[in-house]
């Protein structure tokens, strides 16, 4: 990186932090005051910079380091105990994953009119693209594991699903090589067999990366994922993981975005699926009502469930929605931001989140290492990353360019009348 592009960088970091100030201050206020001058202090334009100024303090030690081949030699991992061996196998698979599948719809957006912004995302992309080059080159130091263990199932779909939300950037500017690396990286993961729960999207993930992509596809891995969710499925838009129903953050984790994004990569192929589109939207926005629903005046959500590590990537399903421009009725894109703003600023400034040298620790709210199940190591905190899919949005859209809005149950506490909440029927 040369001395513009380090200048650029931080005339960028210094604009967003200031416009981070205000409400990274908001934590000493009472709840209630907090709610209402954070929504007072916020505009668009702020909260976006707010965003990437998270994007970039979350991003760019990983990018960055795989960038110059240097991940597995500078990223610390930080597991369960007993857990070391295991989770190095998968930990920078994961990291890179992940971010990049929170990261995609920004680097696919059409340019925007912020110098700054485009030249961190043009930074973003080159690292992008390096990071899928090096992590599926066997010769690189850097090379992920794909097939080898049971975990690098679940990672390479979410990298399946980072290139299938930015087909230009992450797939059509790969070298040839690259592609065949990659495609032949995520074949590996065929013999793996996923478990008989929110897994089987997984298989089916990959499945519709390689149709999306006119690489040879395997049509009964997605059906059979797709046809077991509607059998699994509970009622008011809530699916099990597997049989069984589970009170966690899964189906914005993993299940409904997963669906959603495997029925995208094969429309253009196969009408075959045609008919789960309509009952799986519905369904989603319902999910995306009640996640938009649980954020606090204060800008929380409840801890309950696996995987809280992955911090504020719970609320993937409330972005993807987002990003979609098909929010329930009655949700407004701005009360979205403003509440998703909120949570993300309050625990990324939770002391601990990040160590000494700017790595994600495991935690919900902070360093907190005891929540983390023995899947979890330090590159499964960065799944926190999808929270940021509505960045794809440009800075004109509604989303972004709306005055600040109260959400729900800022609305709810402060005495305003709201429209009574329903199931839905289906």
């Amino acid at each position: 990186m040369g001395f513009e592009s380090k200048a650029n960088r931080r005339t960028f970091l210094r604009r967003a932090l200031l416009a981070s100030a205000p409400l990274l201050a908001a934590p000493s206020a009472p709840g209630a005051m907090r709610g209402a001058q954070a929504q007072e202090n916020s505009s668009g334009a702020g909260d976006r910079a707010k965003w990437l100024a998270i994007v970039e303090r979350v991003a760019q030690p990983v990018l960055e380091a795989i960038s110059q081949q240097k991940l597995r030699a500078t990223m610390p991992v930080e597991v369960a105990p007993g857990q070391e061996e295991a989770r190095r196998q998968s930990t920078h698979l994961e990291a890179v994953g992940r971010l990049l599948c929170g990261l995609a719809p920004w680097l696919e957006a059409e340019p925007g009119n912020d110098p700054a912004e485009e030249a961190l995302r043009n930074r973003y992309r080159e690292w992008a693209r390096l990071a899928i080059k090096y992590g599926t080159d066997p010769l690189s130091p850097d090379a992920f594991n794909f097939g080898s263990n049971q975990q690098s199932l679940v990672d390479a779909a979410i990298l399946a699903l980072a290139v299938v939300r930015a087909p230009k950037e992450l797939w059509a500017k790969l070298d040839s090589p690259t592609k065949e690396n990659l495609v032949r990286a995520l074949a590996e993961t065929r013999r793996i067999q996923p478990g008989f729960n929110n897994w089987l999207l997984f298989s089916a993930m990959i499945e519709a990366f390689c149709c999306k992509f006119a690489q040879p596809w395997d049509t009964m891995r997605i059906d059979y994922a797709l046809r077991r969710h509607q059998e699994w499925y509970k009622g008011d838009g809530v699916y099990g993981d597997g049989p069984d129903f589970h009170w966690d953050y899964y189906n914005s984790f993993v299940i409904q975005p997963m669906m959603l994004n495997v029925l995208d990569a094969v429309e253009t192929t196969t009408d075959r699926w045609a008919a789960l589109r309509k009952p799986v939207e519905v369904r989603a926005r319902r999910y995306a009502a009640i996640q938009e629903r649980l954020i606090s005046p204060e800008g929380t959500f409840p801890p309950f469930g696996r995987s809280l590590a992955y911090r504020f990537g719970a609320l993937q399903l409330l972005a993807e929605m987002a990003l979609r421009r098909d929010l329930p009725d009655g949700v407004q894109p701005a009360q979205v931001r403003c509440a998703m703003t909120a949570v993300m600023t309050r625990m990324i400034a939770a002391q601990g989140t990040f160590d000494s040298k700017g790595w994600l620790t495991i935690g919900f709210a902070g360093h907190q290492p005891a929540i983390g199940e023995n899947y979890i190591s330090t590159g499964s905190c960065y799944l926190c990353s999808a929270a940021w899919l509505p960045l794809g949005l440009a800075a004109g859209d509604e989303f972004w360019s709306a005055p600040a809005a109260p959400w729900t149950a800022q609305k709810a506490w402060s005495g305003v009348n709201l429209k009574n909440d329903h199931a839905i029927a289906d």
